[in-house]
């Protein structure tokens, strides 16, 4: 994940919720993306090491143990740095211009001078992030199958030239992979201020439930509403465990029969009752800051040992080994 905001409820469904379950299954690297954070953000760092540390103590809020999978800064790690510019050496430029993602986030950050290089290889050093792993599996939404699929696809070109050095990595679709904005947009965005943050209190979190986009032709309760595609009922699908509930607000809001600061304050509590032990997590790894650098450097240690393996093998297999 990139260090540059706090991290919401959109990490939460869209990766969080499917990273926890995979430790028992998996051995797992998870890092904070600082050079990915400087693809975009380069022009203001003020902040990137303090949400570093914020977002790995969300990971463990959210359950994930630094016990059980490694959990390391990309940064410490600098052979993913030597390992992207291998890549880049064979990897033409019209692959990383057709990554949908360049023209879309070129669109929607207007803000930003985003003419870099950095940005443009941006996912040509996530396929560096994931192949100096050996990963054989990658937990990604719909959203970033084009990035793993150019990962692979530079793998295959890769071990074309110098013979089979890198693993191909293959994707692991998670189960519920994006959750709309507060305000009707399909993507949850920090960007688009459009968000709930592990770390809003309780009273903000009903404060921006209160204030979500709905069914706009429904000015009245008595109206019969849209239920799908309504954020409040996608969010009732995602947080809320009490189906029985959830199905008859469904039915009453179908009928006109309930309004929408019912069915909204619902959502609030589902939504307090799901983050309250995060927050509780989250606050209590804050309180141990030095307890929480140790679990970085530490696990960047551990993921550095494994990413010198691997360029020990790329380096002797392009013969740039100097004895």
């Amino acid at each position: 994940m990139r260090p540059t905001g706090r991290l919401h409820l959109g990490h939460l469904v869209g990766a969080l919720g499917n990273w926890v379950p995979l430790q028992g299954q998996y051995d797992c690297f998870y890092f904070v993306a600082d050079w990915h954070a400087l693809t975009s953000d380069y022009s203001d760092t003020t902040q990137l090491t303090s949400f570093a540390y914020e977002n790995v103590a969300d990971w463990i809020g959210a359950g994930l143990d630094p016990d059980a999978s490694t959990f390391f800064v990309q940064s410490l790690v600098p052979e993913h740095a030597e390992l992207y510019l291998l890549l880049s050496m064979v990897v033409p430029v019209p692959w990383l211009e057709r990554v949908p993602t360049y023209k879309e986030q070129q669109e929607n950050l207007k803000d930003k001078d985003l003419s870099s290089i950095g940005f443009l290889g941006y996912p040509l050093l996530q396929s560096a992030d994931v192949t100096i792993y050996d990963a054989n599996l990658v937990p990604v939404g719909e959203d970033q199958v084009a990035h793993l699929e150019l990962a692979r696809e530079v793998v295959r070109r890769f071990n074309n030239f110098f013979g089979n050095v890198l693993v191909e990595p293959q994707p692991l679709l998670t189960t519920f992979a994006r959750l709309p904005g507060l305000d009707g947009d399909k993507k949850m965005s920090k960007s688009l201020g459009n968000t709930i943050h592990l770390a809003d209190t309780a009273d903000e979190v009903k404060k921006k439930v209160m204030q979500m986009y709905t069914d706009p032709k429904r000015v009245r309760a008595d109206i019969p509403g849209t239920v799908e595609g309504n954020p409040v009922f996608v969010y009732h699908d995602a947080f809320n465990p009490d189906q029985a509930e959830v199905d008859d607000l469904k039915a009453r809001y179908r009928a006109g029969k309930v309004g929408d600061v019912e069915v909204k304050t619902k959502l609030a509590r589902a939504l307090n009752a799901h983050l309250e032990p995060i927050r509780e997590r989250r606050t209590a790894m804050l309180a141990r800051p030095d307890q929480l650098k140790e679990i970085m450097v530490e696990g960047s240690r551990r993921a550095r040992v494994k990413a010198q393996e691997t360029m020990a093998r790329v380096r002797d297999a392009m013969k740039i080994v100097y004895r």
